[in-house]
């Protein structure tokens, strides 16, 4: 019985692939002349397609309008080079795909190519997808902002080759997803707020490798707008420019991120920051393994934040308590051009420390030119504030490292250099218990009684260094 039930699958599995096949767009009445709506001919050839068996649906070269269209089980959009599947400027021709509040409070959710509960699916080819997303937003108002990509529940999803463009809101958005590739993407998203990359939301088994992303939002940013955790996730082969993050863990962050390893990053520009990492909706952050980071021009190249903000993104959720950031490793990062605002910011808030933060190899040029009077700032808590350098002001005392309640951080092989002379500290350090600094080199020639502030700070280990524990005032 048990052999027969087994030859019985093998051929009701071979049935099924011998129903699978290969269609056209055109075959459903698609017409490639830009101006045509054509929603209802793609989808129809994407169902057909996903009830007899699955395959591709091929988009050919041309100008393809439509809305929202969402892939099925076993279906892989194609595009062909030189096929452009371009956005409807008319809202009415999306649909909002499990919306949601993100974290400055806009109701999100329209969708332009996706898929909700779908399994082995994707999109693929050298074609392009633009979302027009400055017409979609001068017609419907930043209200009703279509995502470019969106995946909801979906298991197996393979995204390669594309290259996306003007999405109205983050041109890519990943939602509760399972074994995730996305690779050799290029995307160019600029001229509006929210334009991200690629967000990767409560999803487990990701890779992202090779790809180019140019994008007025952050580039690559694991959130988590419900309670399911980011892991198992893997980054690397990656350039980006970009007037936000480059690379950011939050701010949405109710769910935990766990085991997520990012290598092999190049940075031309980061308006906010390179590596940012920010726990402030309760999430767990940990086991995190950073490396292989080179930048060119970068403001507060490094951030890490556990705060209690403590905001829900989603009907029935419910609020967690403050989280956590633990076990990370930040190693071989290379910034030529920093601000002169601070080159690490890294704090949590008073009872709830940030532990275990591993830094090596780390080398930060910035503008320099702080002032005595810089020094002598003291930032507020702002526990519950949106996690930004700018929520503590337009000052920060020390040009290198600002720490604040952490507990066993280690850093090893930091230089820092500067196109001018800083009058701050070096470092701040504020309520600490184990600090390690080992192999530090700072700018020769600056008065080494400027070098370090540490208050409320035990366990200091400072050696190999270019200043030494004299030049540190202690309180």
């Amino acid at each position: 019985m048990a052999k027969f039930s087994f030859y019985l699958l093998i051929i009701i599995m071979s049935g099924l692939t011998s129903l699978a096949k290969d269609v056209n767009i055109t075959s459903y009445g698609a017409v490639d002349d830009g101006k045509t709506v054509n929603s209802v001919a793609i989808q129809k050839a994407i169902d057909e397609c996903s009830s007899t068996g699955g395959g591709k649906v091929k988009v050919p070269a041309g100008k393809w309008l439509c809305g929202t269209i969402l892939l099925k089980n076993n279906v892989v959009l194609s595009m062909e080079e030189n096929a452009v599947l371009l956005g409807s400027t008319n809202i009415a021709d999306y649909s909002i795909v499990d919306g949601f509040t993100d974290g400055t409070g806009q109701i999100m959710g329209y969708c332009f190519v996706g898929a909700v509960d779908a399994n082995n699916t994707g999109i693929e080819g050298k074609g392009i997808i633009d979302g027009q997303g400055k017409q979609v937003l001068a017609a419907n108002g930043k209200s009703k902002r279509p995502f470019l990509i969106r995946f909801v529940r979906c298991n197996n999803i393979s995204i390669t080759g594309l290259n996306l463009r003007a999405s109205c809101a983050w041109t890519m958005h990943i939602f509760r997803c399972k074994n995730v590739k996305v690779q050799g993407v290029t995307i160019f998203s600029r001229g509006l707020a929210n334009n991200d990359g690629i967000d990767i939301d409560c999803c487990e088994g990701v890779s992202i490798k090779s790809c180019n992303i140019t994008s007025d939002d952050d580039a690559i940013c694991f959130k988590t707008t419900s309670p399911y955790p980011c892991k198992n996730i893997e980054v690397s082969d990656i350039k980006i420019r970009t007037r936000c993050a480059a690379v950011k863990f939050g701010t949405e962050s109710i769910g935990d991120f766990l085991d997520i390893k990012v290598k092999d990053v190049y940075v031309s520009y980061a308006g906010l920051g390179i590596v940012k990492i920010l726990s402030v909706d309760g999430a767990q952050i940990r086991n995190i393994d950073i490396r292989n980071i080179n930048a060119d021009t970068a403001n507060v190249p490094l951030m890490i934040r556990l705060g209690a903000r403590l905001k829900t993104f989603r009907k029935g959720d419910v609020k967690k308590p403050v989280g956590s950031i633990s076990n990370v490793s930040i190693k071989n990062v290379n910034v030529k051009n920093a601000t002169s605002v601070t080159g690490m910011l890294f704090t949590g808030v008073p009872s709830h420390l940030i532990q275990n933060i591993s830094l090596e190899n780390i080398a930060i040029n910035s503008a320099g030119g702080g002032t005595v009077e810089d020094s002598k700032v003291i930032l507020a808590e702002n526990e519950a504030a949106y996690p930004e350098v700018r929520m503590f002001g337009k000052s920060i005392p020390s040009y290198g490292l600002y720490l604040r309640h952490a507990q066993k951080v280690s850093f090893k092989n930091v230089s820092f250099t500067a196109n001018k002379a800083d009058a701050r500290y070096a470092i701040v350090a504020d309520d600490v218990n184990g600090l390690e600094i080992r192999g530090w080199k700072l700018p020769a020639g600056w008065p080494k009684a400027t070098v370090g502030s540490f208050t409320n700070v035990k366990d200091v280990d400072i050696s190999n260094s270019s200043f030494d524990k004299n030049a540190v005032v202690s309180r």
